[in-house]
């Protein structure tokens, strides 16, 4: 089922600062008040910190030693801690409550504003949000919010037929410090749906069954689940469970009607880098085991009429070959990277003589074109792909190989291919947005090449976007040229006495879109530049761009990063300690990074749930992170080399007595992957080292994990105070 594009955490790096749609009078310089968070902000600057407590810890690797003053905060118990925050050592708790309440206090003088900016950004939501239908046979589903509602409701309609309601997010959510959907699937017959609901932040969800006929939920819920899929008769459920530190490494089997504690065990990965996934491929032939790290994959597949039959291996793991499998016609589809296809190719086997050695070329790999994603239908095969780093749509009929493709004129746009629910249909669903474009779906007819228009994203407090201007831009580097989009409103002066909002993340190979978001527009409207700098380490430019900002070249992720805030600045777009800049999860190891590098750039930096004590937590093998992150970043365990280049970037380790620029970072208690210890001791240690006033602030989310707040309107809160510190540091308020 298609998402509702709110909640995503790339979303939310985007979604930073907002004003109404019009533009905002600017006050004179010498009527601003002057910043609380850098220090100069008179009575606003009485609170005082708190200093967390030095209890040295003495570590050493390859015979090398490192003293880490504050390991003290890291709860001995944290697995607990992070299904269950209020078993937090109250010594900890003690000093993780004096962080939100010097917060809080030193927040109050932007109170005002952050009620004015969480209303304005309330008021660009659409009051009843909702996706298109998506047909399965007789019925289609959706996902909706009613006028007020935080949460998502699950509806379905028979063709022509009344709404009917399934599951409601909302009512389930009464109560609860915390909720959110993951997973959610209709059985095959239409009888049952399946959903999965996050209660703690952790991402622990538990797998739940609702009957439609009776409108109640079947006496099933099974904890520790990350995703699932339905077999085709409707009374077999395949789902994954975590292990005790919190990593996707089992696949179980249900029958409907019985005891959970007696499910079988389908399949166990071994190697702790690895994560499962399961689902039903496209026409229901295959239940499809998938496990993969950041560079190698494995698929096993289950005859799907015949559940209680063991899964059969497709092709044993080689290093560094991912292939990702569906079924097509009476064979397999596989998009690969094998045969040095860097950026991918898509092959197909015989279903009964699945190995390697049978794969043949369909879609031949070619250099400098990366295929994204397909989708196979019964008649074509829909394929996303991206060149000169732009993306296009080519359908290919499968009766005679002829292909088409479906292209857009706009400097920088997004697409997404939409999963459809249907295998033998000619109609293909995608969405499109861009920097000024709110989000479009349509509805492409593959034959016919007819495209339909089904949704156009309202903003209610209104949007014009020929007020704005969008450009890609290239920042030069002594190796690369450094992709930037870059949006403003028309007119702007670019002559550097804009301020200059500025994003990325840069790892694991993810792609920084350049998508709609409706919150940007209040810094927009009132004077900012907003850009992405889409530096090395994500994937704009394929894999050669991913595998130059890992392991051994990490350091260009941050170089690149500085390498497009000063040509933003010589090029006019902003201007020295006039910049915001932004990262989230490792994009804030990036912002880390870039604060001990070159802190005179920066106005102030924004580090959501920062990963930046790399180095402690790559050494330490039981974190629910630490085997996943080694293709990433190196294993600084077992190579000396890798350790040294870790060492020499990791942002907690190389903090020095320098001046800073003022910091907002978030933490919390319920994230499995950057606990909570890692943004409070790199809080800690800032403010210890720090020769200047600035003001360093960490926001602990006492009941929530990765995400932040769940809800479409509680999670602007965070929001609106990102906003206000962005207007606060750069003299806009």
């Amino acid at each position: 089922m298609e998402e509702l594009p709110i909640r995503s955490w790339r979303g939310l790096i985007a979604c930073l600062v907002v004003v109404l749609a019009a533009p905002v009078p600017g006050a004179h310089a010498e009527d601003r008040a002057p910043s609380i968070f850098a220090g100069t902000g008179g009575k606003a600057s009485k609170p005082a910190p708190p200093v967390a407590a030095r209890k040295p810890v003495l570590l050493s690797v390859h015979g090398i030693e490192r003293v880490d003053d504050y390991a003290g905060l890291r709860d001995p118990n944290w697995r607990e801690v992070i299904r269950k925050p209020s078993v937090l050592s109250s010594e900890i708790r003690a000093h993780i409550e004096a962080e939100s309440r010097y917060a809080k206090a030193l927040l109050a003088p932007l109170a005002g504003l952050r009620r004015q900016l969480l209303k304005e950004l309330k008021g660009r939501i659409e009051p009843a949000a909702s996706e298109v239908p998506l047909p399965d046979g007789p019925y289609a589903y959706w996902k909706e919010y009613v006028p007020g509602a935080e949460h998502p409701r699950i509806v379905r309609a028979h063709a022509g037929g009344v709404e009917q309601v399934l599951v409601d997010g909302a009512a389930i959510a009464v109560g609860k410090p915390y909720f959110s959907f993951g997973t959610t699937r209709h059985s095959p017959d239409h009888r049952l749906y399946a959903y999965l609901v996050d209660l703690t932040g952790d991402e622990s969800y538990r797998l739940r069954v609702h009957e439609i006929s009776t409108g109640r939920d079947l006496p099933l819920d099974i904890p520790e689940v990350s995703t699932f899929t339905w077999a085709p008769d409707s009374a077999t459920l395949f789902y994954v469970r975590l292990d005790p530190e919190h990593r996707p490494r089992f696949v179980y089997r249900h029958r409907l009607g019985t005891d959970p504690k007696n499910d079988p065990l389908i399949y166990e990965e071994k190697d702790l880098g690895f994560e499962i996934s399961v689902g039903l491929t496209p026409t229901k032939r295959f239940i499809a085991i998938s496990t993969a790290d950041q560079d190698t994959s494995e698929s096993w597949l289950i005859d799907a009429a015949q559940p209680a039959n063991p899964p059969v291996l497709v092709a044993a793991r080689e290093r560094n070959i991912q292939y990702r499998v569906s079924d097509w016609s009476d064979g397999l589809l596989i998009r690969t990277n094998a045969d040095s296809a860097d950026d991918f190719k898509i092959m197909i086997a015989p279903a009964s003589a699945p190995g390697r050695e049978n794969w043949r070329d369909l879609i031949p790999y070619k250099e400098g074109r990366q295929i994204v994603s397909a989708i196979p239908f019964s008649a074509y095969l829909a394929r996303l792909e991206r060149e000169d780093g732009l993306q296009r749509i080519v359908i290919r009929r499968n009766s005679d190989g002829a292909e088409h493709t479906v292209s857009f004129d706009e400097e920088a746009y997004s697409v997404e291919l939409v999963t459809p629910l249907e295998f033998d249909t000619r109609s293909l669903r995608f969405l499109y947005r861009s920097p000024t474009t709110p989000q479009q779906t349509f509805d492409y007819d593959m034959e016919s090449r007819e495209r339909v228009l089904r949704k156009q994203q309202q903003i209610p407090s209104g949007h014009d976007p020929t007020a704005y201007e969008v450009r890609r831009l290239f920042a030069p580097t002594a190796e690369e040229q450094v992709p930037i989009t870059v949006l403003h409103r028309k007119g702007l002066p670019i002559d550097g006495s804009a301020p200059l909002f500025l994003a990325a993340y840069g790892a694991y190979g993810d792609l920084f879109e350049a998508n709609f978001d409706s919150n940007l527009f209040s810094l927009v409207d009132r004077g900012f530049v907003y850009a992405i700098a889409h530096v090395r380490g994500g994937i704009e430019k394929g894999k050669r761009w991913h595998d130059a900002g890992r392991r051994e070249n990490k350091v260009n992720t941050f170089t690149d990063f500085i390498a497009v805030a000063e040509y933003l600045t010589k090029a006019g777009y902003g201007a020295p300690r006039r910049i915001v800049a932004l990262g989230d999860s490792a994009g804030g190891t990036l912002m880390g990074a870039v604060a001990n590098m070159r802190p005179d750039l920066f106005a102030g930096i924004v580090a959501r749930v920062p990963f930046v004590d790399v180095l402690n937590t790559l050494l330490d093998p039981d974190l629910p992170m630490t085997a996943g992150e080694l293709p990433e970043f190196g294993d600084p365990a077992h190579d000396l080399s890798a350790y040294w280049t870790i060492a020499g970037y990791a942002p907690y380790d190389n903090v020095k007595a320098q001046p800073y620029p003022p910091m907002l970072v978030t933490a919390g208690l319920s994230d499995p992957r950057p606990q909570y210890w890692e943004p409070a001791k790199w809080v800690a240690k800032l403010r210890a080292m720090k020769t200047n006033g600035s003001r360093i602030v960490l926001i602990p989310r006492m009941t929530s994990g990765h995400f932040g707040a769940p809800g479409r309107f509680k999670a602007l809160e965070e929001v609106a105070m990102f906003q206000a510190f962005a207007l606060d540091v750069t003299d806009k308020r």
